[in-house]
């Protein structure tokens, strides 16, 4: 999807689950004005659940911008998307999501939610990582090679523009917010070169692509996949596991809950904590080849991740330095 940081603001109280029934707990003492971005949403007080993992179901709790408390993940999609297979109710939810970033001005500061200044920091801290796994996971590229990444959640072309531009020989589009999309062919009209260009501009929903097989040596997933349902977060990802070249990867960066979720009721989307990515990852059959946290945010906002996944099984790297075990490519468990 478009969108590029996180909504307008959430409104988030300290909260514990039950086993019986939802109870919103009295409202903290400790508040934080907002104006919040699309994706990089700001906490306004801090949120506490408890996380339980089952290998059957992630019986993880979590809160909405309304402050409501939920049990688990199950009850809260119950909720917003009705019952499995209520069609009806997960199209509203995915037209409401971009009905509010229609709204958006089709700009840095915009998509960013009025934080355009985190974009300098943004790059940099994606670059860093990037380098590094295109030096590790395509080791055999030759000067002649030629590299593609799809940019999904393209937005205004923010990242094509300051990053994969620079990286990559072509580099594909996907936003379904039309103006935002229009703006992206505009910023990216005289970037690049005739080597190193946006090629296609995919006016269509994360949830409603499917990209073209082996196609693409990085899939960069950015400030969007917190728009998708769990299980339309597992579908795209398994429909685009074929989209990657020998040596391909995706990189996934998103905002971080410290525990459980927490839902904005405004823009439509959730934001999901590392033990919940991870469990989603594995439900994809995808590999944690790499993590980065982002560095430079303001500490206001939620902690921001990084995350490279592999269709392989990363091989192990053998280090001197006990200090670099945390980054060992591991299977997501």
């Amino acid at each position: 999807m478009s969108f590029s940081l996180h909504s307008p603001f959430v409104c988030i109280g300290h909260f514990h689950c039950h086993n019986h029934q939802n109870r919103i707990s009295p409202p903290s003492t400790t508040t934080t004005t907002l104006a919040s971005p699309p994706y990089l949403y700001q906490q306004r007080r801090e949120t506490r659940s408890v996380l339980t993992l089952s290998s059957n179901s992630m019986e993880i709790c979590g809160v909405d911008s309304e402050g409501k408390e939920f049990n688990s993940v199950q009850e809260m999609w119950r909720e917003e998307i009705g019952e499995e297979g209520d069609e009806t109710r997960k199209t509203q939810w995915y037209r409401d999501g971009v009905s509010y970033w229609e709204g958006v001005e089709a700009s840095v500061d915009g998509v960013l939610g009025g934080y355009g200044h985190v974009n300098d920091a943004d790059i940099i801290g994606s670059e860093v990582f990037l380098k590094t796994l295109l030096q590790e996971r395509l080791v055999n590229v030759g000067p002649n090679q030629h590299l593609v990444a799809l940019d999904c959640g393209s937005g205004i072309g923010r990242i094509t523009k300051n990053l994969l531009i620079r990286y990559f020989n072509e580099v594909d589009l996907l936003e379904p917010v039309a103006q935002f999309l229009d703006a992206a062919r505009e910023n990216l009209a005289t970037a690049g070169s005739e080597t190193h260009k946006a090629t296609n501009f995919f006016c269509v929903p994360l949830q409603e692509f499917t990209p073209a097989a082996g196609r693409y040596d990085v899939i960069w997933v950015q400030w969007c996949i917190g728009h998708l349902t769990d299980n339309d977060f597992v579908s795209f990802f398994n429909r685009a596991k074929g989209c990657l070249k020998p040596g391909g990867f995706f990189v996934v960066k998103e905002n971080l809950a410290k525990k459980g979720f927490v839902l904005d009721k405004e823009d439509h989307s959730i934001t999901r904590s590392d033990p919940y990515f991870k469990q989603l990852f594995h439900q994809c059959g995808l590999h944690l080849y790499r993590t980065k946290d982002q560095k430079g945010l303001p500490q206001e906002l939620f902690a921001v991740k990084m995350y490279a996944l592999t269709v392989d099984t990363p091989p192990k790297i053998h280090r001197t330095r006990s200090k670099t075990t945390s980054n060992r490519p591991q299977i997501i468990k």
